[in-house]
């Protein structure tokens, strides 16, 4: 399954984490560990495609591959916050969460299809003018098949 995650609406370079000003805030998708395919924090909008592997294991639905992150029947992927230093370095600050298990499974059935695109739409600022973290929930997500 390919998934396509549109970020827009980012929150800008510069915030606020536990009392520490951030000046050079970056926004990516977490492959294993690391952050990958960074956009910075002012930029108009930012998209991510993903391959997601979508396995049947024992009667239910899972989900493998480099970007897809915790336990059978809790996956998801991380869109991860950071303050990209002088040298280079991304000092990670915050994530979000777009649980795949809670994607409808219709939804899923279709994306798999060959050719289609499943599209989480996203809105990377939250209700504090922040970068969004946590689960990414409606209205801040929109599921589309294309």
């Amino acid at each position: 399954m390919q998934l396509e995650i549109r970020g827009h609406h980012l929150p800008g370079r510069s915030t606020s984490s536990e009392g520490q000003r951030l000046n050079n805030v970056h926004v990516g998708v977490q492959i294993r560990r690391e952050p990958a395919d960074l956009v910075p924090g002012d930029a108009e909008h930012g998209s991510w495609r993903l391959d997601i592997a979508v396995v049947d294991r024992d009667g239910t639905t899972d989900f493998k591959g480099p970007v897809v992150q915790g336990r059978p029947g809790d996956r998801f992927v991380y869109l991860t916050w950071g303050d990209v230093r002088g040298d280079g370095s991304f000092a990670m600050f915050r994530r979000a969460k777009l649980m795949l298990g809670e994607i409808d499974a219709a939804l899923i059935a279709r994306a798999r299809e060959p050719g289609r695109l499943l599209v989480a739409d996203v809105h990377l600022t939250d209700e504090c003018g922040g970068p969004r973290c946590a689960r990414l929930r409606p209205p801040a997500l929109a599921l589309t098949l294309e």
